[in-house]
């Protein structure tokens, strides 16, 4: 891949909107908008944004889990299961 086929200057940007968009929402790559030599924007299609966002919020559960262990905030696996078995028995009906 070759991201200088995708930066276009800011001039490019207003006279080829609709192109441009239509050039991103097609080929799901994003677009470096550049100015005065420096990227202030990246033009990018919603489903690669999205996937993106989904993507940063596993990893933040990741490395706060891994906090966690680090700081030795855990439980055991049987210990985990007893308890949700606990919680459903008191939601459904009485356990035996």
């Amino acid at each position: 891949m070759d991201a200088k086929k995708d930066i276009r200057p800011v001039t490019y940007l207003k006279s080829n909107t609709a192109s441009l968009l239509s050039q991103i929402n097609e080929s799901q790559r994003p677009v470096y908008i550049p100015q005065k030599g420096k990227t202030r924007a990246v033009l990018q299609d919603p489903k690669s944004y999205e996937q993106m966002r989904s993507t940063i919020g596993l990893l933040k559960l990741i490395a706060l889990g891994e906090e966690d262990v680090r700081s030795g905030k855990t439980k055991s696996q049987d210990h985990v299961f007893a308890d949700l078995e606990n919680r459903l028995c008191q939601r459904m009906k009485p356990c035996e």
